[in-house]
């Protein structure tokens, strides 16, 4: 990536040699061209939200930054991409979305998400640090930034503007403003489950911003709850975990089963926590936020139960789910079960037969399927 501050070598996570993938683009060039070009200060706290394979923070890193993230993955790229460009441990400071932010922020770099929720958290969160010399900027492609997106900027920090497009990028110039009363932060949000899906029916769902379907049940995850296996006890991970409504309905329905719960976001993994903290369910579970089913022994598992994603941020990808069975294959004892739910049109049946040497269809409807694989 070319910057005013050199051209650091830079990487997604894990790498992946067939992956042809950035780990930046447009919009992390034209932010950092806009730092040097209106020579913004940055000897004081400099915060870059959202910043995703540590792009940003990798450039900027003899000024010390703090990033914020949600992505697990996101930070051990950063990691990975400060090693590699020789920067100390310990001079950029690394916080999750769920850490406590920095008292004072006078640089606020947000690199804008997907998740409108997240955006609103985060800047709620991040607003009482920001005083009236703050500088912020927020970007993204054009694609990503709508009049939804600068309102909450406007609504939550300030007077909000836009720049011209470069590249189809575009730059959010927001001028904070002290006295602005800010609204209360809705998140974590809770609702109730709705009746006829099994165990969780009438359940408490607790989610954190940015989430998948934050205010109710989608119907992918609906559909799955009316076909989970019948009860067997032993150790199940709910993969890829959300909210953590698959794994804590399994709970309630086997008592005798250790459920581990996983997933890549630190906003997923503290809603499955809440989630199942809520609802009292007995039995033993455990919650790790990582990349997969890295860390868990080989041949330790019983049960895989997944809802992989097709998105890594814009891009549609199966690599996130191919690792995911990959991993599922690894852990599974002889005779353990992965099972899958995704859209038809995937067709992940495929990457399973060749994986396990088997894949049986266990219901399907015009949108969704799932699939049953056994390790042999």
């Amino acid at each position: 990536m070319t910057t005013p501050w050199g051209e650091p070598a830079l990487a997604r996570f894990p790498e992946d040699p067939r992956d042809r993938l950035r780990a930046w683009d447009a919009s992390d060039e034209y932010l950092l061209r806009h730092l040097a070009d209106r020579q913004v200060p940055l000897s004081g706290t400099v915060v870059a939200v959202g910043d995703r394979w540590g792009a940003l923070v990798t450039a900027l890193a003899a000024h010390r930054p703090t990033q914020i993230t949600d992505s697990w993955l996101g930070q051990e790229a950063t990691r990975a991409n400060l090693a590699r460009n020789g920067v100390e441990p310990g001079t950029v400071r690394l916080l999750t979305t769920q850490d406590p932010p920095p008292g004072r922020i006078d640089v606020l770099l947000v690199r804008v998400p997907k998740s409108l929720a997240l955006l609103e958290d985060q800047l709620l969160r991040l607003a009482p640090a920001v005083h009236e010399g703050t500088v912020v900027v927020g970007t993204g492609m054009v694609k990503e930034i709508h009049t939804s997106t600068l309102g909450l900027f406007e609504r939550i920090l300030g007077p909000t503007r836009t720049s011209l497009a470069e590249r189809k990028a575009r730059l959010i110039l927001c001028t904070p403003d002290p006295a602005l009363r800010r609204p209360a932060n809705p998140w974590p949000y809770r609702y109730t489950l709705p009746d006829g899906i099994g165990p969780v029916s009438g359940r408490t769902v607790v989610n954190h911003a940015g989430v998948f379907c934050a205010d109710r049940l989608d119907i992918g995850t609906r559909f799955f709850l009316g076909h989970l296996p019948a009860p067997g006890g032993g150790r199940v991970v709910d993969l890829g975990c959300g909210n953590g409504v698959v794994g804590t309905a399994t709970a309630l329905a086997d008592p005798r089963a250790e459920v581990l719960f996983v997933d890549e976001s630190f906003q997923a993994v503290a809603s499955a926590e809440a989630t199942y903290r809520e609802n009292d369910v007995p039995g033993h579970a455990e919650f790790r936020v990582g990349d997969g089913l890295t860390g868990v022994p080989d041949g330790s598992v019983d049960l895989v139960l997944n809802n992989p994603p097709f998105h890594s941020h814009q891009a549609t990808t199966d690599a996130t789910a191919r690792r995911m069975f990959a991993g599922a294959r690894r852990t599974l004892r002889p005779g353990g079960e992965l099972w899958v739910i995704g859209n038809r049109h995937l067709g992940y049946h495929v990457t399973l037969r060749r994986l396990f040497g088997n894949s049986e269809v266990v219901a399907s409807d015009p949108k969704f399927v799932v699939l049953r694989a056994v390790r042999r």
